[in-house]
């Protein structure tokens, strides 16, 4: 009895790629040549698919999901009384030191250095906490503001991350102490329902930088897509902040690909290889 011939992990790749469905991930056939003849067939017909939702970003939607989700929660943050700020991309050794991120952190090890004493910010929250502190000199409460923008680490896990990344960090100050975990509740459901996501889940983890956090899973694979914490905190002491307050930040590349269903994350970023989920080498 002849073995099965399967797809080469070349042609795995390649179909998945062209978004093929479960049926056509599967191979039996008898021969190599048979196989390749196969593949061929499959793969014209997925990319004649792929060039007509291409057509169609180009003529009807126009935007990719990224920057539709950026609009959406701008406009949905607004209308909750959050005012979008925007930061630099470069921080300083100084700030990621005053996050606990010192030259002995893991995290460290993930931070692209411009030189010795400044990187591509790897989380927007050192510039919010600047916010933070200038924003607390006003008396009226609460405070609500958020950013979105690019962070950056160096990351080896390319299915779930990044290297350049897209955020969503928002905060909310002055609110009282006993209500800040049902706040910061109500606050990720306004972003997960933004975002689309039909199910989603709360967890209590460990974050090298936060200490105790409370997160977002999403997806079939329980994907965690956002991460909150609130003060007063033991990082609040070196930025002298002294108010209650929540924050969440979301990952927005990720709740595009769980919003998507899809397993990776790299097709819906910033890039020169794909856009809008769909690949450029067709």
């Amino acid at each position: 009895m002849n073995d099965i011939v399967t797809w080469t992990e070349t042609q795995v790749s390649r179909l998945r790629e062209l978004e093929a469905e479960a049926d056509d991930l599967i191979c039996t056939c008898a021969t190599p040549g048979e196989r390749n003849q196969s593949f061929q067939r499959i793969e014209r017909r997925l990319v004649k698919q792929q060039q007509q939702k291409l057509r169609q970003f180009l003529t009807v939607d126009l935007k990719p999901h990224l920057i539709q989700l950026e609009e959406r929660l701008t406009m949905v943050l607004n209308q909750q009384g959050f005012s979008r700020v925007t930061t630099p991309i470069i921080i300083s050794r100084e700030a990621l030191d005053r996050m606990t991120v010192d030259r002995d952190h893991p995290l460290s090890k993930q931070v692209y250095w411009l030189d010795d004493k400044h990187c591509l910010r790897p989380m927007l929250a050192p510039n919010l906490y600047q916010y933070m502190v200038n924003l607390g000199r006003l008396k009226a409460r609460p405070i609500r503001f958020f950013e979105i923008g690019s962070c950056f680490r160096k990351e080896s896990d390319g299915a779930r991350h990044n290297s350049e990344f897209t955020m969503l960090n928002l905060v909310e100050m002055g609110i009282p102490m006993d209500e800040r975990e049902d706040r910061l509740k109500a606050l990720a459901k306004v972003v997960a329902d933004a975002a689309g996501l039909n199910a989603y889940e709360f967890e209590t983890e460990e974050s090298v930088v936060y200490g105790e956090t409370l997160d977002v899973v999403a997806g079939a694979d329980r994907i965690e897509v956002a991460s909150g914490a609130m003060g007063p905190h033991p990082l609040d002491v070196a930025w002298r902040v002294t108010d209650t307050w929540v924050g969440i930040g979301f990952g927005l590349e990720r709740l595009v690909m769980v919003a998507q269903n899809s397993e990776s994350i790299g097709k819906w970023g910033k890039s020169v290889s794909w856009v809008n989920g769909i690949r450029l080498n067709l």
